[in-house]
């Protein structure tokens, strides 16, 4: 289960790296590209930044719930019953 998150983190870290190495060769290499504003008013160097926050935010959520594996188990007893189970016997 660790690894199958480790590697999902690490795809999704990859994503992330291509979309903001995206940016940084945009700004570097074009600059007058960044300037364009393509929705109202706005240049595409500040959409592209939001755009990159939002999208770290959703693959964060997607990790999240991605990753939420099987419930974990009780600690089991001496007698080799779980201890909710001990505890549902006695009531």
């Amino acid at each position: 289960m660790e690894s199958r998150n480790a590697r999902l983190g690490l795809q999704l870290f990859c994503v992330y790296l291509l979309l903001y190495g995206g940016f940084v060769l945009l700004a570097a290499f074009s600059p007058t590209t960044m300037e364009a504003t393509p929705l109202a008013g706005i240049n595409l160097a500040i959409l592209y930044g939001f755009a990159l926050i939002v999208g770290a935010l959703i693959m964060a959520l997607i990790y999240g719930a991605l990753c939420q594996g099987e419930p974990t188990t009780t600690a089991t007893n001496d007698g080799g019953t779980t201890a909710a189970a001990t505890q549902e016997d006695a009531q």
